[in-house]
């Protein structure tokens, strides 16, 4: 049964990456059609990006009210009406609206599915689960691309995504008995958290059987934001989580125009070797997955931020060569990858498992932080300053996740 329940979530993962590159496939032809400038993509982006981190802040108290298994549902039926209503749109304000339901209910499912998968299953499943986050997000363009190809029907892709949601909705509505909900809730523990330690071992012991608990069991009290932050490290981890999302945000918004602009690569190479930047990522916890359980979570932060800097080295060369161009995104994407699902698995250890899903919940709320402000900053940087900034602005945040996560592992023990 927590195997099937594995392959549901993935599923599901893959369904959350759909619509984060559905907007921007499908936005030239929309934008015509709404009659609106092309920057007006941005304001649909961050009202998602709003919702999406208040729902993460909101996850604790949801997820020990109602249960990982219903929080999950339920956010996967709202996305599901919030793409429907996407593609019955006609008017820009239309799609702003819906932007709303689809970013509550995209922060609903990251929040408590990572909660969930750090406290029941290995390293090597986390890794693989953010892994089908990026097949998701690889598998909408081409959704989009194929409908905008018949009569640039927009709202098909849109449309077709919001389907595929509905089948997942049935899909986790027929599989609620094998969750765990009943039993985290009630075997929240009381006492410290685990050693820290941990982190760097490989677990012993895979998920254990659905829970056989009575339905009576009384959840445990949300923690309180104040209290959250009053526990020694989290604001390491929530600095760390910012800067590590800023990192993957700049790199893959302004990859493209780095090439162009200043490593003197044509248009259209250097579109397609910014799309080596996801390869990388998806590849990257792919392998991640395999090795994780051996290494331990805190060895896999370090060795990512290591790869990640030999990247931009690559990128920082003062050659004018494709090909350290493409071997430096792809290095990067692969530095990348174990960093946020081994940071996210690490949680419970660091923290404590009655403190996991408050504390996972702010840290999507830093990551979508981080991801929605830096891009956005770092083209008024590049505008005052120059594209070439951008290996030097990857390379700082770099350094200062290397800090904080080795601040936040003196700090735990």
């Amino acid at each position: 049964m927590a195997t099937a329940l594995l392959i549901i979530i993935f599923l599901t993962f893959i369904g959350l990456g759909l619509p984060d590159s559905l907007h921007g496939s499908g936005w030239v032809v929309i934008r015509e059609y709404m009659n609106v400038d092309l920057s007006y993509l941005g304001f649909i982006t961050m009202t998602g990006s709003a919702c999406t981190i208040i729902a993460a802040l909101m996850s604790d108290r949801l997820t020990k009210k109602f249960g990982a298994s219903r929080v999950t549902t339920g956010g996967v039926i709202l996305s599901a009406a919030a793409l429907y209503g996407f593609s019955v749109s006609t008017s820009y304000p239309m799609l702003i609206a819906f932007a709303v339901p689809l970013g509550f209910g995209g922060g609903s499912i990251d929040a408590a599915l990572n909660n969930y998968v750090a406290l029941h299953y290995k390293s090597r499943a986390m890794n693989w689960m953010h892994c089908f986050w990026g097949v998701g997000a690889g598998i909408s363009p081409l959704i989009m691309g194929h409908f905008l190809a018949q009569n640039s029907d927009w709202s098909m892709g849109y449309r077709s995504v919001s389907y595929i949601y509905i089948g997942l909705s049935c899909l986790l509505i027929c599989s609620m008995f094998i969750w765990k909900d009943k039993k985290n809730a009630a075997a929240a523990p009381t006492d410290a958290p685990a050693p820290a330690a941990s982190t760097d071992a490989a677990p012993t012991a895979a998920a254990s059987a659905p829970a056989t608990t009575t339905d009576n069991t009384a959840a445990p009290a949300p923690i309180t934001l104040r209290s959250v932050f009053k526990i020694r490290g989290v604001v390491f981890v929530l600095i760390a989580f910012l800067c590590y999302c800023a990192m993957e945000s700049t790199t893959m918004h302004w990859a493209s125009s780095f090439l162009f602009e200043h490593k003197g690569v044509n248009e259209e190479t250097a579109a397609r070797f910014a799309s080596f930047f996801f390869i990388g990522i998806t590849g990257g916890r792919f392998l991640s997955g395999i090795i994780s359980d051996k290494i331990g979570d805190r060895n896999m932060i370090r060795i990512g931020i290591g790869i990640v800097l030999a990247g931009i080295f690559s990128l920082w060369l003062p050659v004018r060569t494709e090909i350290m161009c493409l071997v430096g995104l792809v290095v990067i994407g692969l530095g990348c990858a174990p960093i946020f699902p081994s940071i996210i698995h690490a949680t419970p250890s660091n923290f404590g498992k009655k403190n996991s899903q408050a504390i996972i919940g702010i840290q999507m709320a830093s990551a979508y932080t981080g991801s929605t402000f830096m891009a956005p900053l770092f083209g008024i940087i590049a505008e005052n300053l120059g594209i070439a900034l951008l290996p030097v602005v990857i390379f700082i945040f770099a350094v200062l996740l290397l800090v904080l996560t080795e601040k936040l592992n003196k700090v735990v023990g």
